[in-house]
């Protein structure tokens, strides 16, 4: 990882030029890893179209891909508004085809689900499913049903359930089948619809949280088999890979990225070891204070 001023270039281990005459979206592309996702499609020749909520992120990393030679918009809303995400789609579209939509943004905050209410848990199942059903509905029936493309959706390691954000569990589990449900009804527009499902990564996110979950957070290395969080490249390249034409024939599945966390088992400990090396492509990546 280097510093944000890095001269260097995203050292994606796809072709140059394999997005080139392409428009791709990427909702939450502010922070994280939907800033990875935009400058690696950025660096492959695609024009991105940054979205989010907020202006100032949205900016800079606009900045960013521009500094780094590449094409980018942005438009900041919000993807929980329906008339905002049909009014923003309307209004992209309208400068030419958009060919696929990352739909990363999401977001949750940490509680038992005993204390989680019906309002907290409303908001995580707007921000990680409707807003994404939203992106998914509104593209397809403006543009990609048109000329074909693909989606990838964001969900998460739900595959042992999610203590402790069961608010968030429920929601990505519902993307999974909203996933499935699409890759269905739209394949004969040529639209093929898949998702990743990122266990542990070391993003800007992290820094979100406080208290016993920050406490936690640098142990968490000690429950993957390979002994390491994801660096945001990993799950880039897996949806980068899902978006470009070697996976013409893959549609409704999900992509589990965890480094087989959902895989222990306490019968058959993982043994302890140095950690697997990462992949690190992302020039512009910043290690979370939580991890430093």
């Amino acid at each position: 990882m280097t510093d944000a001023s890095s001269p260097a270039r995203y050292a994606s281990v796809f072709r140059p030029g394999l997005f080139a005459g392409q428009r791709l979206w990427v909702t939450g592309a502010g922070s994280g890893i939907g800033r990875c996702v935009a400058h690696e499609l950025a660096s492959l020749g695609a024009e991105v179209v940054l979205s989010g909520r907020t202006a100032a992120k949205l900016e800079q990393v606009a900045r960013e891909i521009v500094d780094d030679g590449g094409r980018c918009v942005w438009r900041a809303f919000d993807i929980r508004d329906e008339d905002a995400v049909k009014a923003q789609v309307a209004d992209v579209l309208a400068s030419g085809p958009v060919h696929g939509l990352v739909n990363n943004a999401g977001g949750q905050f940490p509680s038992p689900m005993a204390g989680i209410s019906k309002r907290g848990f409303e908001a995580v199942v707007a921000n990680n499913l409707t807003g994404g059903f939203l992106m998914m509905r509104e593209l397809f029936q403006q543009s990609l049903q048109h000329h074909g493309g693909a989606i990838v959706n964001m969900t998460a390691d739900f595959r042992n359930g999610m203590p402790g954000m069961a608010h968030s569990g429920a929601a990505r589990a519902g993307m999974a089948n909203l996933t499935q449900t699409a890759a269905v009804e739209w394949a004969w527009a040529h639209v093929r619809v898949n998702a990743v499902a990122p266990g542990w990564v070391a993003s800007s996110g992290m820094d979100t949280y406080g208290g016993a979950v920050r406490a936690m957070i640098p142990q968490l290395r000690a429950h993957v088999p390979l002994r390491r969080l994801a660096t945001e490249a990993e799950v880039s390249a897996a949806i980068v890979f899902l978006l470009s034409p070697a996976a013409a024939f893959i549609t409704g599945v999900t992509l589990q990225i965890d480094g087989g966390a959902s895989l222990g088992s306490a019968i058959w400990p993982s043994v302890d070891h140095a950690g697997s090396p990462p992949f690190q492509g992302f020039h512009r990546a910043v290690v979370p204070e939580v991890l430093k």
